[in-house]
């Protein structure tokens, strides 16, 4: 999920710790859980810090350890040391019991979204994605908000924060049968289809869809079960020429091929005897492009001159962006 939707799921999982009587009869206790609650619905995004130093390293590596069981096993016990500090007579145990619940509460739900995480490593480095909730969802994001301003207008934080969660709870099961629903549409639309991505939107009913069948990428958008192909692409196996191999030994786009299930690719001859081997992230058609790319120019002696990875939604933008990479 988003930033803002852990804040504020940080802030409801403090509210329902009040149920706790260790919590409830003690103030500073109470603040002690709620600085919990928050930072470990934070902590595991800490890799978002990966950013700066460039998209391929974030790419590769962001939900990934920070994610993982362990991960979910040392950010408790670090917050609460590191809390403890400022309340010393805090009791630690279900300090740490509340702040493990928000970690693994993060971990759980970021599962739901189609960016996934790597939440069983070590025993596998698989990425775990259902893809039935947008990274930020209005209605929980909203469910969250509306729980809160209750509770600060003096309505009993367990109660409202117990419903507001098992509503949420039916939530997901609901866009879990809706998803299925909408694959089962694409089935009868293409009827060939082998492999089929159907991510979520801000919108509830819609629906974007990426497929694979044996001979032709599709994309298209979902509106309940009615399906659009938008594109339809022949596939046509990435050449393994000696340039295209110089490209793939880059990171940028390493990063892109660790991440994009499907894609597709384009080369081009440039001036200055180079050449562009692009590759084409097929699941985030928005305003008729793709703007989830990997590009690397090679030179004549298979250097990679410069490359990119990441979101761009104008050719000029992705240009400059390829003459900084060249200039560093």
């Amino acid at each position: 999920m988003d930033t803002g939707t852990h804040l504020v799921m940080g802030i409801t999982i403090g509210g329902l710790a009040l149920a706790d009587p260790v919590v409830a009869s003690n103030p500073a206790m109470f603040g002690a859980v709620m600085a919990g609650t928050i930072l470990g619905q934070q902590a595991p995004d800490i890799d978002t810090v990966l950013k700066l130093r460039n998209n391929a390293v974030y790419i590769r590596h962001h939900r990934g350890i920070t994610h993982s069981i362990p991960a979910t096993l040392f950010w408790p016990l670090a917050i609460t040391a590191i809390v403890a500090l400022f309340v010393p007579d805090a009791n630690y145990l279900h300090l740490w019991l509340w702040t493990q619940i928000a970690v693994f509460l993060h971990v759980f739900v970021d599962i739901f979204n189609a960016y996934g995480t790597q939440a069983f490593r070590p025993f596998t480095k698989k990425w775990v994605a259902l893809g039935t909730i947008n990274t930020f969802d209005p209605y929980i994001f909203g469910a969250h908000c509306i729980g809160i301003l209750a509770w600060l207008l003096g309505a009993n934080p367990v109660w409202t924060f117990s419903i507001m969660y098992i509503l949420i709870a039916f939530y997901y099961v609901l866009r879990f049968f809706v998803q299925r629903a909408v694959k089962k549409a694409v089935h009868y639309t293409l009827q060939d289809e082998e492999y089929v991505i159907v991510a979520p939107t801000m919108r509830f009913f819609y629906w974007r869809v990426a497929a694979a069948s044996k001979t032709h990428y599709y994309v298209g958008r979902a509106y309940r079960r009615s399906v659009n192909i938008y594109d339809k692409f022949e596939i046509h196996p990435l050449p393994r020429t000696p340039v295209v191999e110089a490209a793939l030994r880059d990171a940028n786009l390493q990063s892109f091929i660790s991440f994009s299930p499907i894609y597709r690719w384009e080369i081009s001859e440039l001036e200055n005897d180079l050449t562009e081997v692009r590759l084409i992230d097929l699941r985030y058609r928005s305003n008729d492009r793709y703007p989830f790319v990997a590009v690397a120019h090679v030179d004549k002696d298979l250097h990679v001159t410069n490359s990119y990875t990441g979101w761009i939604f104008t050719e000029d933008k992705l240009q400059k962006k390829l003459q900084i990479g060249a200039s560093d």
